[in-house]
This record gives C-alpha cells, sequence and structure tokens, in this order.
C-alpha cells in the first residue's frame, strides 16, 4: 500500500491544504522513515470546518432515524471492506503489531454497527401528567461536536467519539494527533461517499494552534478529548469557561489484584497482556501488579519468563507481539521513569533496556519493577510505556487500600475463583471498569471511562447518546378553558 504523497485536510467532504500551506512530516515508528506529508490546520482551517459542519448537521439531523441508521450501517461495512487497509495504516502510524490494529478495525466496525441499532431504538418520550397536560421529550444534537484524539489508538477512540456524535445527529470535526493522523485521515477518505459533505471534518494539526481554535471556537458546542491529564485539565477549563459540556477520558494507573486462588496460567498471561500489549501505550492497562503474599515470589518467576520471551518485532510481522514504542522522545521518557523507580529503591526483574539488533524504531524490552511501594512516582504516575510495577499484599482490604491509593481510576481487575471476593473487590475500588478473571475487553455496549484524575462521562455505550446530545422538554395544556387566576 502506498502512503508516499502529501494528505490534506479533510474539510466538506474532500481534501485541501492548509490555508497556511502548512505540513508536517509523518514517520514510521518502526523503521524512522518518512512516510508521507500531511497538512497543519491552523485557526482558519478550524472557522472553515466549524461553518461545513454547521452547514451539514440541519439537514442529517432531520433525517430519520432510520436512515441515519443505514448510514452508519454503511460506514461499518465499508470499514469492514476496508480492514486490510485501514490495519496496515495504523500499524505504519503507530507501531503497534498488525494483529492488534486489526482487532481495532473490527471494534470500530462493530461500535457503527451497535449505535445505528441504538438510534433506531432510541425513541422520544410522551408523558401525560393528567387528562389536560402532557408532555414529549425531545432529544436533540448539539450542532458541532470538537473532537481530540491521542496518538496511541487514534483509529479506536476515534470510532468511540464519532459514531455516537454522528447518531445523536452532529457534525463533528476531530482532530488525530500529529504523530498518527494517517487511519483517520483514511476513514474520512473512504466514506467521503456515505457520509453529506461536512458532517465528518479531520484536520490534523499541532494542540498549540488547531486544538486551541477547536477549544476556543464559538461554533463548537460540545468537546470530546482523550488523552494526558494533565492536557485534559486545560481542556475542562476552556469547556466549563465556554458552559459547553464535555467528555473527558484521561490517564490512569490501574491496579491488576491477583489473589492465590486465580486460575494460575490464565493469570501469569493476563498480567502480561495488561500491560505489554501496544507496548504498555494503553490508558486502562495493568501498569500495577498486586501479588497476595503467598503467591509473590512463584507468581512473579513465572512472570518473568513469560514476559521475557515475549516475540518483539516488525509490528507488520504476523509473528510479532510488541513493536516500537510512537517514538524516540516517548521511550526516553520511559527509560527515565526506569531510572527513577531505581534511584527510589525498586529492583528491575527484567528489561529496562532497549532491545539490540534493530538498526532503528524505538524498542524497549518488557520491564518489570518489584519491590514498588505505593509512595513512589512510578506506583503514582503513568508512564505510558512497557514497565510493570508490582506490589505486595496480604488481605483483602489491603489490596483495595493499595488500589484506591492513587488519583487515577480508569481500569482495574481482580483475579479470584471465589465470587463473593471478586464482586466484593470490584465494587470496593473506585475505577470506571473492574474486569474480573480478564482484562482489556471493551466490547460496543460496554460503559467506558473514569473516576477522579482519569476523567468523566462514558464512551461505548448507549448512554453515549446522552453526552452527544440534549433532551428538551415540551408541555401541551389541552385545557382550553381560562386559568381563572386573576378572574373572580
Amino acid at each position: 500500500m502506498d502512503l508516499s504523497r502529501q494528505y490534506g485536510l479533510f474539510v466538506h467532504g474532500g481534501f485541501r491544504a492548509a490555508t497556511s500551506g502548512a505540513a508536517f512530516s509523518v514517520s514510521n515508528p518502526a523503521t524512522g522513515e518518512e512516510v508521507c506529508t500531511v497538512a497543519a490546520a491552523g485557526v482558519e482551517d478550524v472557522s472553515a470546518a466549524v461553518a461545513a459542519g454547521g452547514d451539514a448537521w440541519p439537514e442529517w439531523w432531520s433525517r430519520p432515524a432510520v436512515e441515519r441508521a443505514g448510514v452508519l450501517t454503511a460506514v461499518a461495512e465499508r470499514i469492514t471492506a476496508e480492514r486490510e487497509r485501514l490495519a496496515w495504516t495504523e500499524t505504519t502510524d503507530t507501531g503497534r503489531v498488525i494483529s492488534e490494529t486489526r482487532m481495532d478495525v473490527d471494534a470500530v466496525a462493530d461500535l457503527f454497527h451497535y449505535f445505528a441499532g441504538v438510534v433506531r431504538s432510541d425513541e422520544d418520550g410522551l408523558k401525560r401528567h393528567d387528562p389536560q397536560q402532557m408532555s414529549m421529550i425531545v432529544r436533540e444534537p448539539f450542532g458541532v461536536v470538537g473532537a481530540i484524539v491521542p496518538w496511541n489508538f487514534p483509529f479506536l477512540i476515534s470510532g468511540w467519539k464519532l459514531a455516537p456524535a454522528l447518531a445523536a445527529g452532529n457534525a463533528v470535526v476531530i482532530k488525530p494527533a500529529t504523530l498518527t493522523p494517517l487511519s483517520l485521515l483514511t476513514l474520512a477518505e473512504i466514506t467521503a461517499d456515505l457520509l453529506p459533505p461536512g458532517l465528518l471534518n479531520v484536520l490534523p494539526g499541532s494542540g498549540r494552534e488547531c486544538g486551541e481554535a477547536i477549544l476556543d471556537h464559538p461554533g463548537i458546542r460540545k468537546l470530546s478529548f482523550t488523552g494526558s491529564t494533565e492536557v485534559g485539565r486545560h481542556v475542562a477549563a476552556k469547556a466549563a469557561a465556554r458552559v459547553i459540556p464535555a467528555t473527558m477520558e484521561l490517564g490512569g494507573k490501574s491496579a491488576n489484584i491477583v489473589f492465590p486462588d486465580a486460575d494460575w496460567d490464565r493469570a501469569v498471561e493476563a498480567a502480561a497482556m495488561a500491560i505489554m500489549m501496544s507496548q504498555g501505550q494503553v490508558c486502562s492497562a495493568g501498569s500495577r501488579l498486586l501479588l497476595h503474599d503467598e503467591i509473590h515470589d512463584r507468581f512473579l518467576s513465572d512472570l518473568t519468563d513469560l514476559v521475557a520471551g515475549i516475540r518483539i518485532g516488525d509490528p507488520m510481522d504476523e509473528q510479532s507481539r510488541m513493536g516500537p514504542l510512537v517514538s524516540e522522545e516517548h521511550c526516553r521518557s520511559v527509560e527515565e521513569y526506569v531510572s527513577l523507580g531505581v534511584s527510589e529503591g525498586a529492583r528491575v526483574v527484567t528489561g529496562g533496556t532497549r532491545v539490540s539488533g534493530f538498526t532503528a524504531g524505538a524498542y524497549l524490552a518488557p520491564t518489570i519493577l518489584a519491590d514498588v511501594t505505593p509512595a513512589m512516582r512510578v506506583a503514582q504516575e503513568e508512564i505510558f510505556g512497557p514497565v510493570l510495577v508490582t506490589q505486595r499484599f496480604s488481605s483483602d482490604e489491603e489490596a483495595v487500600t493499595i488500589a484506591n491509593a492513587s488519583s487515577y481510576g480508569l481500569g482495574g481487575a481482580v483475579w479470584t475463583r471465589d465470587i463473593s471476593r471478586a464482586l466484593a473487590v470490584a465494587q470496593a475500588v473506585r475505577t470506571g471498569t473492574m474486569w474480573v478473571n480478564d482484562y482489556h475487553p471493551v466490547p460496543s455496549g460496554s460503559p467506558f471511562g473514569g473516576f477522579g484524575a482519569s476523567g468523566y462521562g462514558r464512551e461505548v455505550h448507549r448512554t453515549s447518546l446522552d453526552a452527544y446530545s440534549q433532551l428538551k422538554t415540551i408541555y401541551v395544556n389541552l385545557d382550553r378553558e381560562p386559568y381563572g387566576w386573576y378572574r373572580s
């Protein structure tokens, strides 16, 4: 597949150059080679995209729900038909192994199918209060939604926002990260004949210029952001200042809790998958492994053996299970955290160094830090790489206390055959998702979002429709007699 061309901004159903003529290059994390150049949106381009969305959404919203559902279904089918192209582009852009990016493409197609069903079944309500009065509850779109997505799962997270926003009747102006814009631009390209011009506008560009312009534009009536907690606070403040709603899916430092009666082999493998999938660049990764004293040493030994054998290689290789980190700069940040952990008293059990044999790409060995205490920075801060920190506990209460000793609350898991213990712990941990004897699945129809510093709002569920629409109540008085309030 050939990406060796300049991508424009996608506005009003077609590609165009940035008003300023600015562009930036996109590189393959696995090879370091430049893949293509992409136009860089500025303030004027954001205004053009918002205007296009403002023109498009009223007609889109006026269509019957069954018609909008049909378009969403057609988008889902187009995504499935272009599965290999999209997965290849996502892997080229992010460095994630192609076996994972294929799963992302399938998940986004399923999500469009899901919201096609949701929008058909979501009917306005009619309520009769008494024989002379009734009210209608009507759901209306905001109009133009501004969305900003991160570099780690650009295609998947874009789907999480686009499907419900479009289903609710909105137009969308969406900004991908400058590191990974290609799969979203490809999605716009392959669905251009399905969506009305202006309904989907894709604006690659810097956060400082393009991102800020989206946050500040008065035509944007709803914001949806996924990214770091630091930037999320800024986005939330901007939304609050303008008194518009925002959905915020931010960072995480999730606890994966293993009890002595856990299914051993499955728990060991899941502990590795929870942090090493996508090179640990996952907001809900199980980055804190909490092991009961009775099993700590044996579990850590078996996990170390498994992790040390993970096949690291070309992300296009079907057999690879880990690829490079997204950039050299990010890899250096992760390495600094490993050094910090050691300085705090943690012990490197395995990894912590670059993988030899690669002439390009930031390949970092899967890393485990043991002897970690809750107060250490490596136990509190999001490293966002293939670095697992392990902690001990001796009771259910202590496990919950350690798990909750974090400002974040996005994911987590508990491993035990005791269903009463599993549910008690799952309810006690303050987090948006708790898996029981599993890690990572987020199927369509399961709300995903965070507590605390991990943000607010939920995605991937029918309640997402509420986040992209507003309710209006229309009261109807059927009584024709005068009120008699001022008449004697």
